[in-house]
């Protein structure tokens, strides 16, 4: 029979110990020295992004086909293709932001407006929830996401306002409403001249000193917006498609007495319109007389109900805060085109 030693068990023990903490102190002292040696944007570089992409698909007549799957889609991402993680079809359900613009500019053709907005409604699929935001010189949610197609009208009915037109802030508080929606499908919808108060006032001393047209619209960078370009940044993490109707009140071809300045400002203001549908995979529909204004709300409504949704994770390449990343979308019958929008800034 044999027995445990009870001194020479205590002495084991200690050394056990002493060598645990001792790999204990390797371990933290390497990892102080990594973390001290590491680059912030060696993270950014190996970061991850969940991109989520709306996209079209229509014949050579420019039809929508809506009965495609997963399988008929290829993704690619500064030409590699990706691995896509999550499918919709054109029928999963939208969360949607219908802005109205009430400022001064809408206030003589409000009841149309109101019209007009009820019968983009009538065009929905009945799961898709509809938040509606209107903004003059403040922004205010009139009503919350919601199916309840009647809830939703009274909100349109009720919009009203006059003034300024604070345009950018309203779609950076419809993008805060949509990011609670989580991983919903998601759009918005305004209707709108364009001319947001704040940029209109950067781009007038823009182009105080223009002597002609042409000076003037070449002084005025419409892109480097810092409104736009935080705007753009939210609905490119969150895969948000924006559906401009243009007032007529906005198209510098339309101003009666123009001066240079004017030409530049509204001109301005229409090129950012069509680069928010353009890079977010939507559509800038022009309303050129406002009785037509109902049919395009309704086209506008046909065109969401065509969309499908993909969703990849971007692992692979550069991943460097800022840089551009192009995607390309195929489908394997080469007699259909799909449209998305074309790309994103790593973030």
């Amino acid at each position: 029979m044999h027995y445990r030693n009870p001194i020479r068990n205590h002495q084991m023990n200690l050394l056990r110990s002493a060598k645990l903490w001792a790999f204990i102190v390797v371990m933290i002292l390497g990892s102080s020295t990594v973390g001290r040696a590491q680059d912030p944007d060696d993270v950014i570089k190996t970061d991850t992004s969940v991109v989520q992409l709306n996209i079209g698909v229509v014949d050579r007549q420019g039809r929508p086909i809506t009965s495609l799957n997963r399988g008929d889609f290829s993704v690619f991402e500064d030409g590699v293709k990706q691995t896509i993680q999550r499918f919709e079809p054109v029928e999963a359900p939208f969360s949607l932001v219908l802005m109205l613009d009430v400022s001064g500019s809408t206030v003589n053709f409000r009841q149309q407006l109101k019209l007009a907005s009820q019968r983009f409604l009538d065009a929905l699929a009945p799961d898709d929830r509809v938040s509606v935001i209107q903004f003059d010189a403040k922004v205010k949610q009139l009503t919350g996401f919601t199916t309840d197609r009647q809830k939703t009208a009274y909100a349109i009915d009720i919009a009203n306002g006059k003034g300024e037109t604070y345009f950018y802030e309203a779609l950076k508080f419809s993008l805060r409403e949509l990011d609670k929606q989580g991983k919903r499908r998601k759009a918005i919808v305004v209707l709108t001249d364009g001319l947001d108060t704040s940029n209109r006032t950067l781009d007038r001393n823009t182009v105080s000193t223009a002597q002609n047209d042409q000076e003037a619209l070449n002084a005025i960078k419409p892109f480097e917006s810092a409104d736009l370009k935080q705007v753009l940044a939210s609905a490119d993490r969150q895969g948000v498609t924006i559906f401009p109707l243009a007032l007529p009140s906005g198209d510098p071809k339309r101003l009666p007495l123009p001066t240079p300045g004017q030409i530049g400002i509204y001109a301005a203001a229409r090129s950012r319109l069509q680069h928010l549908a353009d890079r977010t995979g939507g559509r800038i529909h022009e309303i050129n007389q406002l009785q037509y204004m109902a049919q395009l709300y309704r086209e506008v409504a046909a065109s969401i109900r065509t969309l499908y949704t993909i969703s990849y994770q971007a692992t692979s390449g550069d991943r460097t805060r800022g840089k551009w990343h192009e995607i390309k979308i195929e489908v394997v019958y080469p007699e259909l085109t799909a449209r998305t929008r074309p790309g994103y800034f790593g973030r």
